[in-house]
């Protein structure tokens, strides 16, 4: 059963464009862990560079200078090669290379843990700790190894030389760079006995999240009772205990449960959140901001729990509680999560940067994306009750909210110790099952973003097709109106052999009598019923085709945007999936290798019963989502249908009596949509289509017009690669 142990692991941020940072800090202990986003630091390193080392390279350059190759000196540099394959990002100025490249180091020590490196003719920046330096070796004309020549004993004369290596002026013997490329396939042995059987890919999850360091060394401080494998009904009995020991350090919050159906076991019951009614605020030092209301509903049911466990939410059952949050706080609790719970899927934080900050549309979408991530927070087993996010969710007191807010953020990531502070009973997998259902959900969380993504793509075209709906219904109303008035639509071009006096004066000429009715007799109460019916229907259908635009805008709306609460399951939980992965091969390694290592196995299965409880935590969400979706929407149709309905009910009871018979007193009153014949409304503004998911491969779609012609000017800056407008779907 695993135990209470310390550690801490690399920070693994939500933002991709942390990475880089990240794996710098994974890699290098010598550089304190930093928050700030990886593009912000390497620009930060660039610009820094030019400032420190401008009489090194020949001066500074401005921003615009850097689109041109600086002018560097050849010689200023030491040669390397690259250890790791970097993807860098152009924009904010970072070299991208392969595994193996020869690299020439221009300036080693940047801020953030960076480098100034050369690549052939391109010069970027890059990670300190993804290459290293090489030596010179000599060869001789023949091929043959040269051997050192014996020595005296000499004097330290202060060089760093080591004794017996060739001098650079050593006629006869051209220096050559060492070939450090082929070294791992030669030697795999060496590799394990090298980096203690750690993976060689930083940028795994299984690294990232302190799984690996879990598995190969547990963590520190030493629990109070060690992780062991015994027999399942002893681990059970043990796991239920749970020991007042093991739950003196760290907190009852910090223990996390897996039951032998490899589930989480929920500790406190599920609620409600709501963010609501933003509003704009300014400030002297960070300008205009939204806060939002973040209300939490706590209903009075303990489903879920098993009797054993309260706690302070659960006590405050049948309450409401109400905050203020700003955006910048949602990242923090983000950032905050992400870093205490490692192991743990959370859904994607709502993207950063947008135009329009201020713009109602986007206000509201930014509101539903906000409501939808906290909820998905609230629902997980296991992040609902983490202090971070209990403090957000409660605390009313904005000075304390800041200070617990601080000292969140203040805690080292929790790596390994996250895993020690799991219990699960002993033998609570197989693990050929556990490898067959990993492939299996793999192959079904992709066909369910392909299957999502189509299922977007046509709920996009029936909106479109409830707008055009709309404007049928508008142009069908306009076309009756003109027929019993005699006035003719804008649109519809006026019959050659129509005398236009006729047009002009329908009153004199027959058209229409003194009442308004649509007759060529005086005082005929017959046609004047019928004038005044066929008007009310006129003025229903223009009705109906609000309900139809309202409709396309708002409510399919809200369904379209909860669709992407299932779009991506695969790039959200394919870290998981490359955890469980690694942790199989290092479990069959300990125990079909010559000598079994049982400490080894037994930590691989407590990360195995986390990525399993997290596989099935993702079978309940999914069900959860996509019932509600579907409920939403045929609620959102009938209830758009029994609208249209009623109306259209009303309009057919005035061609009956009394409401017929009563019409023939008093002559007809203009229609409110007569006006618009002249200039029928016969366009209508695009649909604000949903803010992007952070895991769309388009670029991002803004809500609507407005919003577009603001990120078509940023996108002009520089930012295209965020901010660029282009075809969502």
């Amino acid at each position: 059963m695993a135990t209470k142990l310390g550690g801490q692991s690399p920070l693994n941020p939500p933002a991709a464009s942390l990475a880089p940072a990240i794996l710098t800090t994974a890699l290098s202990s010598a550089r304190p862990l930093s928050d700030f986003d990886a593009g912000i630091n390497s620009s930060t390193a660039w610009t820094e560079h030019l400032e420190r080392g401008a009489s090194d390279i020949g001066g500074s350059l401005s921003d615009e200078e850097l689109e041109s190759e600086p002018d560097y000196d050849d010689t200023a540099g030491r040669p390397a090669r690259a250890l790791y394959s970097f993807d860098g990002k152009a924009e904010f100025r970072e070299l991208t290379v392969a595994a193996g490249n020869a690299l020439e180091v221009l300036k080693e020590e940047l801020p953030d843990g960076w480098s100034l490196v050369r690549c052939g003719r391109e010069v970027g920046l890059l990670p300190r700790s993804y290459y290293t330096f090489i030596n010179d070796f000599i060869t001789s004309p023949t091929g043959e190894v040269p051997q050192p020549v014996p020595r005296k004993k000499e004097a330290s004369t202060g060089s760093i030389t080591p004794k017996g290596s060739p001098k650079a002026g050593s006629p006869g013997l051209p220096l050559i760079p060492q070939n450090t490329g082929e070294w791992i396939r030669m030697f795999p042995s060496f590799r394990q006995s090298l980096f203690g059987g750690k993976s060689l890919n930083r940028f795994s999850r299984f690294v990232t999240s302190g799984a690996e360091e879990w598995v190969l060394r547990g963590s520190a401080p030493a629990p109070p009772s060690q992780h062991f494998r015994d027999t399942t009904s002893a681990s059970v009995a043990v796991y239920r205990d749970r020991g007042a020991a093991s739950r003196s350090v760290g907190g009852d919050s910090d223990m996390h449960y897996v039951d032998a159906g490899l589930h989480w076991e929920p500790k406190v019951p599920t609620f409600r959140v709501l963010v609501h009614s933003p509003s704009k605020r300014s400030s002297v030092l960070t300008g205009a901001y939204i806060v939002y209301n973040v209300t939490s509903v706590f209903r009075d049911t303990q489903e879920g729990l098993d009797g054993e466990v309260e706690s302070e939410v659960s006590r405050a059952s049948s309450t409401t509680i109400t905050v203020q949050r700003r955006f910048s706080h949602f990242v923090a609790l983000h950032t905050a999560l992400t870093r205490r719970l490692p192991g743990i899927v959370l859904p994607p934080l709502p993207e950063k940067q947008y135009a329009g900050r201020f713009n109602d549309d986007f206000v509201e979408a930014r509101r539903g994306d906000l409501e939808r991530y906290v909820s998905r927070l609230v629902r997980h087993p296991v992040v609902r009750y983490a202090e971070v996010l209990t403090s957000f969710l409660s605390c009313e007191d904005e000075p304390e909210w800041k200070n617990l807010l601080s000292q969140h953020l203040s805690l080292p990531p929790a790596g390994p110790s996250f895993y020690a502070r799991v219990y699960h009973p002993a033998f609570n997998l197989d693990a050929d099952e556990a490898s067959e259902a990993a492939e299996r959900f793999d192959a079904h969380t992709r066909a369910v973003g392909r299957s999502v993504q189509a299922l977007r793509n046509v709920f996009g075209q029936v909106r479109e097709a409830r707008l055009g709906m709309s404007q049928a219904e508008r142009v069908l109303s306009y076309s009756l109106l003109s027929m019993i008035t005699s006035k003719p639509l804008a649109s519809t071009s006026t019959p050659k052999n129509t005398d236009p006096e006729e047009v002009q004066a329908p009153v004199f000429k027959g058209l229409t009598n003194e009442d308004g009715a649509w007759c060529w007799r005086e005082g005929c109460e017959e046609c004047l019923k019928l004038t005044k019916a066929m008007q009310r229907t006129a003025d229903t259908l223009q009705t109906v085709a609000d309900l139809y635009d309202d409709h396309a805008r708002r409510t399919q709306l809200s369904t379209h945007e909860a669709l992407k609460n299932v779009a991506h399951p695969s790039p959200m939980y394919s870290p998981v999936l490359d955890t469980h992965r690694s942790t199989l091969t290092r479990y069959k390694q300990a125990l079909h290798d010559g000598r079994p290592d049982e400490d080894v196995a037994a930590r691989c299965e407590t990360v195995l019963n986390t990525t399993m409880a997290e596989i099935d935590a993702y079978h309940a969400q999914k069900v959860e989502d996509v019932s509600s979706i579907a409920k939403d929407h045929l609620d959102g149709e009938i209830q758009f249908y029994d609208q249209v309905l009623s109306r259209l009910r009303a309009a057919r009871q005035a061609y009956d009596s009394p409401q017929y018979e009563a019409a023939a007193q008093g002559p007809r009153m203009p229609s409110i949509y007569e006006r618009e014949l002249e200039q029928p409304r016969l366009t209508s503004e695009p649909l604000p289509q949903p803010t992007p998911h952070v895991f769309d491969s388009q670029p991002m779609r803004p809500v609507n017009i407005a919003i577009q012609e603001g990120v078509g000017v940023l996108a002009s800056v520089g930012r295209a690669s965020v901010l660029s407008v282009g075809r969502f779907w």
